[in-house]
């Protein structure tokens, strides 16, 4: 065995010395763009996520914001005694937890301090808009807007995707360029059209109108340890988006109810009927459940209770659509109903041609790794709460549902790029084996672009399958707590 051998005290002591003050010196440069915390969040209240992956707990919490006192060790002293956590109850069909990162672990504090920031136009440069002015609760966490409108009135190119259930998403941004919901928060703050005037550097001067407010000083402190910073401000935006959350619709109490009913029945076959949608309906009626049953253009009345038997039956036709012949679940898939990817459908191709600007995840690809799979490719959306979300694609282009359906009914809009999973890739080879050999090539209608041809795969739907899959598709919606959607509302802790 070998001993490192010890520097002399006086090298140890000067290096020490040399870094501190290269670091001190640098720091002056950096404050507003993060500083090492005076104290960490072991003396906060922890946030944890309980899945109904976990029924036991999970059954026994009552709300979505569940403050409870556990038999925990102290950080700080090491002695075992009650600690105060706030369970936050998944809602019904997301079994699994937003990812957290290790350095941004969630407390209380650090969430209210997010949600504060997130209403609050402090952070544009003329103090006019806010997280919430593109992603607002009220509209299910966008604008309802083709494209949104930032500072000085300016339009944007894009339609400002929801958070709901962002927390989610491997990538953020329609063409993935942030790799988190703290990277994503950043980016809107020095964003010329969003929030930023062009005077001085946009993060720098968010940071010193925070740190003339007494009250985001302490909040600051509190939650990260150290005055404001873009580094604990994006970090907070982040704790407080991945509560917004949504589920426990129609579609998942059915699901639920198909469970129970498997497990009475012994029958082994879990497999949604309409009889389970029946009772996720039912259900709705006795909990006066306005935003499910408005969703699926149900009345709360004895008339509207008329309507179940043939809503469900239809719904349940829609879910088998949906994952059989329109072939959604080829990139829908997932308690959020999204792969994470991204794909090129042919939105905001103009006469087959691909503009720059719709050059989508491509673009945001780092040299060395550029991929033309990936040219006008933008990320699969999550399907929840699409009642509230529209107008839908990436750039606002198709109004309603109906218009999403018809869209896919005609295999998107044809381009060189288009993603295989719109394609009809057994009609392309068929074509390029008749032209080969001079037979007579009678499949599926080919656009050629150059030498290369694209056979979009329409689902050539009935109009009453169009309806049925437009009904599954409102099955989906949900809430999203009013405590994570109303800044006012107190945040219990005990």
């Amino acid at each position: 065995m070998t001993t490192a051998r010890r520097r002399p005290a006086f090298l140890v002591a000067g290096f020490m010395s040399l870094f501190a003050a290269s670091t001190a010196a640098g720091q002056d440069k950096t404050s507003y763009d993060w500083l090492l915390p005076k104290a960490g969040a072991a003396t906060q209240t922890p946030i944890v996520f309980v899945s109904p992956k976990s029924p036991a707990e999970w059954n026994k919490l009552t709300s979505f914001w569940n403050p409870t006192s556990v038999e925990a060790e102290n950080p700080v002293t090491g002695q075992k005694g009650p600690r105060t956590v706030v369970k936050i109850k998944l809602p019904l069909g997301l079994s699994e937890p937003p990812p957290v990162p290790a350095e941004n672990v969630m407390t209380v504090e650090r969430w209210q301090l997010g949600r504060k920031l997130y209403f609050d136009p402090i952070l544009s440069a003329d103090q006019t808009v806010s997280c919430a002015t593109c992603h607002d609760p009220r509209l299910g966490f966008t604008d309802q807007l083709a494209v949104s409108a930032g500072i000085g009135g300016l339009k944007g190119g894009v339609s400002a995707p929801t958070v709901i259930n962002s927390a989610y998403n491997p990538l953020q941004f329609w063409d993935g360029r942030a790799g988190s919901l703290e990277e994503q928060a950043q980016g809107p703050v020095g964003n010329p059209i969003e929030m930023f005037n062009g005077k001085g550097e946009a993060w720098h001067e968010a940071v010193k109108r925070l740190r003339k407010d007494p009250n985001y000083v302490k909040l600051f402190t509190t939650a990260y340890g150290h005055e404001p910073t873009r580094d604990a401000a994006a970090k907070a935006i982040a704790t407080y988006e991945r509560t917004v959350l949504s589920g426990n619709s129609i579609h998942d109490r059915a699901e639920q109810a198909m469970r129970t009913r498997v497990t009475e029945e012994e029958s082994g076959k879990f497999e949604i009927k309409a009889k389970d949608y029946v009772t996720a309906l039912n259900d709705a009626f006795a909990k006066k459940d306005k935003t499910a049953l408005t969703a699926l253009r149900i009345p709360i009345s004895d008339e509207g209770k008329t309507l179940v038997p043939a809503r469900a039956k239809a719904i349940d036709e829609g879910r088998a659509l949906f994952f059989g012949k329109a072939r959604c679940n080829l990139c829908h898939v997932g308690q959020n109903f999204s792969d994470g990817s991204f794909h090129n459908l042919g939105v905001g191709i103009k006469e087959g041609k691909l503009e720059a600007e719709g050059f989508g995840r491509f673009a945001q690809m780092p040299h060395g790794h550029k991929n033309p799979d990936f040219l006008g490719a933008f990320k699969t959306p999550p399907l929840r709460a699409l009642v509230s979300t529209s107008p839908y694609m990436h750039t606002g282009s198709e109004k309603t549902l109906e218009d999403v359906v018809e869209f896919y009914d005609r295999g998107g809009n044809a381009n060189e790029y288009l993603s295989p999973k719109m394609r009809d890739l057994d009609a392309e080879k068929a074509y390029l084996r008749a032209k080969e050999t001079g037979a007579k090539y009678d499949g599926r209608e080919v656009k050629l672009f150059g030498e290369t041809p694209i056979a979009p795969f329409t689902l050539r739907l009935t109009p009453q399958e169009k309806a049925s899959l437009v009904l599954f598709l409102r099955s989906l919606e949900g809430e999203v707590d009013p405590l994570v959607s109303d800044a006012k509302m107190p945040a219990l802790v005990k």
